[in-house]
């Protein structure tokens, strides 16, 4: 049962090739993006904000260049990727994860970021006034901390019995969900245990000692690149470990459930930054913005599978339900 449109979540080197040459007096602008996942993350996002950027007056080979780079994951081809962007030297660079955010914002103080997600900017500390942005720095958060708590509330209704749950979290990204976290697991007397990864294997490894203990459930940080998060699903049901995810991608792949934001809601408001600042706005008149619209989905069949009943009040709030 599908109430809304489906949108997949986030994004090593592809650049939107020039089909023509500008127009005679009208200057290309260049927009640098950086993902630190893969193009299959950032596909769908990538064309809503094209298409926005067209409805704005932007045509790519008349006067606007995209250049995109994908990080697949790794901290230091994000590094590597910021610096081939910088060199460059676009009108503006947008960053989808935090750890892309964090390798453009390290090499250069001058060309404005634009950042999509990279959870809370205020905790992670990517800016610390989000009405006036200071630096070179603005954008759109996907998520903020206090969503972690929400998350294993909406994880703990679903699967009462659980008693531990396992964060896994990027080591180059400190969590911002964790004092969330932490703070829901003592009211609801759960344990958290924190597992800190770099790869994949790292993840494999990690669970699989999790897991020798009863009463278990994961909840990965959003962080996480999708394509590293779609090898927790299977480990998740080899293991019974009802997980819940940000990403509202991953239950049609097989996850239990997810609570994230919209992003077909967000990205227009994304795309309007990136057309604002080559016509002259300044970071600082640009304030951080929140995402409004947050989508529950929940895989029946998953659930099925462990053992799990869904409460009726989760099936009726929920945005997406599949059977």
């Amino acid at each position: 049962m599908r109430r809304r449109e489906f949108i997949a979540g986030l994004g090593r080197a592809v650049a939107w090739p020039l089909s023509a040459r500008a127009q005679q007096g009208e200057r290309v602008r260049r927009v640098g993006f950086l993902s630190y996942g893969d193009d299959a993350d950032i596909g769908p996002i990538r064309k809503l904000m094209h298409d926005e950027l067209e409805r704005l007056g932007w045509t790519e080979g008349r006067n606007l260049r995209l250049d995109f780079r994908f990080a697949h994951g790794d901290a230091t081809q994000a590094r590597v990727l910021a610096a081939d962007l910088i060199q460059l030297a676009p009108d503006l660079i947008v960053t989808f994860y935090g750890v892309a955010f964090r390798s453009v914002q390290q090499k250069t103080k001058a060309i404005p970021i634009v950042f999509v997600g990279g959870g809370d900017p205020v905790a992670g500390g990517m800016v610390k006034d989000i009405a006036r942005p200071e630096g070179n720095a603005t954008g759109f958060a996907i998520q903020f901390g206090s969503l972690g708590g929400k998350w294993l509330e909406l994880l703990k209704e679903v699967a009462p019995n659980i008693t531990r749950v396992a964060h896994l979290y990027l080591v180059d990204l400190p969590s911002g969900y964790l004092p969330s976290i932490e703070t829901a697991g003592r009211a609801l007397e759960v344990q958290i245990v924190r597992i800190p990864i770099s790869e994949a294997a790292d993840m494999k490894a990690a669970i699989e000692a999790f897991a020798a203990e009863p009463n278990g459930g994961l909840l990965p940080s959003p962080a996480i690149p999708i394509a590293t998060t779609l090898e927790l699903i299977p480990l998740a049901a080899q293991y019974r470990l009802p997980t819940i995810y940000g990403p509202r991608s991953l239950p049609a792949n097989g996850g239990l459930l997810s609570y994230d934001s919209d992003a077909a809601e967000l990205l227009p408001r994304a795309a309007s930054y990136v057309d604002r600042l080559p016509r002259g706005a300044k970071v600082s008149d640009l304030a951080v913005q929140y995402p409004r619209k947050f989508s529950l989905v929940i895989n029946l069949k998953t659930a099925k599978a462990l053992g799990l009943t869904v409460p009726r009040r989760l099936l009726a709030l929920a945005d997406e339900v599949i059977e």
